[in-house]
């Protein structure tokens, strides 16, 4: 299985893109994996959020296959202690799935277009972060749940 996670637009924090760098490296070593980011729209200031929506979610669906699996992270999705995410990854990698591709959308979330198409929906949390710091939050939780998995003494009960 091979893991992608796919960004709207790209981090302008160097702290964030550090540490998403370094969590990144670490993932690789468990699983092929790879981040893709789709820029951020022009003039933004001209689209309603549902038009900007909209946009976003054209693009995000340019990048998705027949056969991909695909997760949002979005804040009405299922909320998951560290342990219970790595259960999730586990069965996805027994499933024999492809692609398990996980999508952070823009400031506004998603398209009605994409929630269709979504498998399944993942909240990070109930309390809401930036679409930049999500980033580095799931690449952590990623490499959690990998460690998890192997049993290497990464995450503490």
């Amino acid at each position: 299985m091979k893991i992608k996670l796919l960004l709207i637009g790209k981090t302008d924090s160097d702290i964030l893109s550090n540490g998403v760098d370094d969590y990144l490296k670490r993932i690789k070593h468990y699983i092929p994996f790879e981040m893709s980011i789709i820029p951020d729209l022009k003039n933004t200031k001209n689209l309603s959020e549902s038009q900007q929506k909209q946009k976003e979610g054209e693009l995000i669906l340019n990048f998705i296959n027949p056969g991909d699996f695909l997760v949002l992270l979005d804040e009405k999705g299922k909320v998951f202690t560290s342990v219970e995410f790595s259960r999730f990854m586990e069965k996805q990698m027994i499933a024999g799935l492809k692609n398990l591709i996980f999508i952070v959308g823009g400031p506004y979330g998603f398209s009605d277009e994409v929630y269709k198409k979504c498998n399944s929906k993942i909240s990070l949390s109930r309390m809401t972060f930036s679409h930049q710091m999500v980033r580095l939050i799931f690449a952590e939780q990623l490499y959690r749940a990998m460690t998890i998995i192997k049993g290497e003494p990464y995450h503490h009960q």
